[in-house]
């Protein structure tokens, strides 16, 4: 589903980062942990953790206890602010390498889901140049499937039609 939250596609786009190389499923059973232990992805908050606060979170049995992606949660929330200034908001900023329009797919099956695409790329290429990491192309396409930027819902998903026709009230 499309979303629009600053907090939200924040969050999302630290899941993902914390996924790679892991299951959605570990990452999933760990959402909860993962919002106590980075304010509810407050982005302003996660901005002022210190040093220490990585050292805190490494310890942390509810969350992913990688280093250097907790550290990566962190500076993202920094760059992120940035953008926010420069942007308006993190939505308007990920949103345009969509043309604020959720991408709509053709698949008709799930055996030829993408795992990337020139949007992913693009968007990517732009994460990493405004400090961010963890966000590699692939890391990228899925995110824009969870927050609704790519629609890969099959036709025959009980949820494509909702997911086309809010895409369709944004033009």
């Amino acid at each position: 589903m499309p979303l629009h939250s600053d907090r939200a596609l924040f969050e999302l786009l630290c899941l993902e980062g914390a996924q790679a190389g892991l299951s959605w499923w570990t990452i999933l059973r760990k959402r909860r942990g993962y919002r106590r232990a980075f304010a509810r992805f407050n982005i302003k908050k996660v901005a002022s953790f210190k040093a220490r606060s990585v050292e805190t979170l490494v310890k942390n049995p509810e969350i992913v206890r990688h280093k250097l992606k907790i550290q990566s949660v962190i500076s993202n929330a920094r760059a992120i602010l940035k953008i926010q200034r420069e942007f308006g908001s993190l939505d308007a900023f990920l949103w345009q390498f969509v043309a604020n329009k959720p991408i709509q797919s053709r698949l008709k099956r799930t055996s030829g889901v993408n795992t990337r695409s020139r949007e992913s790329d693009a968007m990517s290429a732009a994460l990493r140049s405004a400090g961010l990491s963890f966000v590699g192309t692939t890391i990228c396409y899925a995110f824009m499937q969870a927050a609704g930027l790519v629609n890969d819902h099959s036709p025959y998903c009980f949820r494509w039609r909702e997911v086309r026709a809010l895409a369709l009230l944004r033009t």
